[in-house]
């Protein structure tokens, strides 16, 4: 794992790299993302202005003296990524190391953690200070894969346009917290 984090990369970086990837594409797959990058961009940024952390996750994190590293497996384009990612950083990066690694750059990464045979992202591991991998959650909350449930149970009766506005809404309104308490629940 010491690998795949001394080639992941900052928060702040991996914002550059979805600006650029919006602003700049320079390769088919950027041209044909440009709209989920810009997607994604806008979440990110109505997540850190919205974001604030909750005291009681605070404490519990604290009282659980966890001194690892947190590794997100992400890409900005992702609709669970971008609105889960930018919560999940600002939590733990006072407490924790927290780098993000570009699913996309390499999938022997993903690849170990795959969630029902896909590369679903965005995938948090938990790893100790000696890079070994402690728990991994993801791609989304229990309400997410309740209602990813739904849609795939009966998808006429709950469209997937009707499944992502409901997912888009739950983030935005939830705003990582139950993300965090499951990744907190897992240290």
């Amino acid at each position: 794992m010491k690998n795949y984090w001394d080639q992941a990369i900052s928060f702040d970086e991996y914002i550059k790299i979805a600006d650029q990837r919006l602003h700049h594409p320079d390769n088919p797959k950027d041209e044909e993302y440009k709209q989920y990058y810009e997607l994604g961009v806008q979440r990110m940024d109505r997540t850190l202005k919205k974001f604030t952390i909750n005291e009681e996750q605070l404490k519990e994190l604290q009282s659980k003296n966890f001194n690892g590293k947190i590794l997100i497996i992400s890409e900005a384009w992702c609709g669970d990524a971008s609105a889960t990612v930018p919560a999940l950083v600002k939590f733990f990066e006072n407490q924790n190391e927290v780098k993000i690694f570009l699913r996309d750059s390499d999938p022997s990464l993903i690849n170990q953690f795959l969630t029902n045979g896909t590369q679903s992202i965005p995938k948090v591991i938990i790893l100790d200070n000696e890079f070994n991998v402690k728990n991994s959650w993801g791609p989304r909350p229990k309400y997410g894969r309740d209602l990813l449930s739904k849609h795939k149970a009966d998808p006429e009766a709950y469209p997937k346009d009707e499944f992502y506005n409901d997912l888009q809404i739950y983030y935005a309104r939830n705003r990582g917290i139950d993300a965090i308490q499951e990744i907190l629940e897992l240290l």
